[in-house]
């Protein structure tokens, strides 16, 4: 019988597993198909569209690239700054990390589809007459999370800000301290939060 010391054990059982290691990587991992488009039927600011995407096609891309509508901007691309945000459904959503492909059969809002037939959103309105913008990067997200924010509240929706969840959220307990929780998912460069707070809480009294 022959015996090994350490160093020769050791030597032998790293060839060992070396060799098992190559052995298994000469099988080939099975292949998945993936398509290579995929067709989505959905409703853009009230006009129906049909297109084919890519399966990882981001909604921000299909909107910006393949629709033109570039008033929803790309700031981040990873759901940090809000300046994406658009509305699928009524709610508001953070299009850089919505895959298009899922949007099949839904309604999706951008800032070019948010005017009223008299002119601009009331929201849009109080954003100029409170200089709720600097450079304007940001403003089609905030204005975007500020439409939701109203709704939000007109539907009941507490927020972490909400000293009592116990009794019914309206529209009149929007305080400067409920709009700056529910639109804190919106970040602003120019530094422009009080004036977009104002603007918020404006809109609200008037409703």
């Amino acid at each position: 019988m022959t015996s090994l010391n350490r160093r020769e054990f050791l030597g032998t059982s790293g060839m060992a597993t070396g060799a098992l290691a190559a052995g298994s990587s000469l099988q080939a991992a099975p292949r998945i198909a993936v398509a290579e488009t995929v067709s989505v039927h959905f409703v853009v600011n009230r006009e129906a569209r049909s297109m084919l995407v890519e399966p990882r096609a981001t909604l921000l891309d299909t909107l910006r690239e393949d629709l033109g509508l570039t008033g929803t901007k790309k700031g981040c691309d990873r759901g940090e700054c809000g300046a994406c945000t658009v509305h699928v459904e009524g709610l508001r959503v953070l299009s850089c990390m919505t895959l298009t492909a899922m949007q099949d059969g839904k309604h999706i809002t951008t800032i070019e589809g948010i005017e009223t037939a008299t002119g601009l959103h009331p929201v849009q309105a109080a954003f100029i007459d409170h200089d709720g913008f600097q450079c304007g990067f940001c403003t089609s997200g905030q204005i975007m999370s500020a439409i939701a924010v109203l709704a939000e509240a007109a539907e009941g929706w507490p927020s972490a800000a909400t000293s009592d969840v116990t009794r019914p959220f309206t529209t009149a307990d929007l305080s400067p301290s409920e709009i700056r929780e529910r639109m804190s998912g919106n970040l602003c460069r120019c530094a422009c939060y009080p004036n977009i707070v104002d603007a918020v809480l404006a809109v609200s009294r008037e409703g």
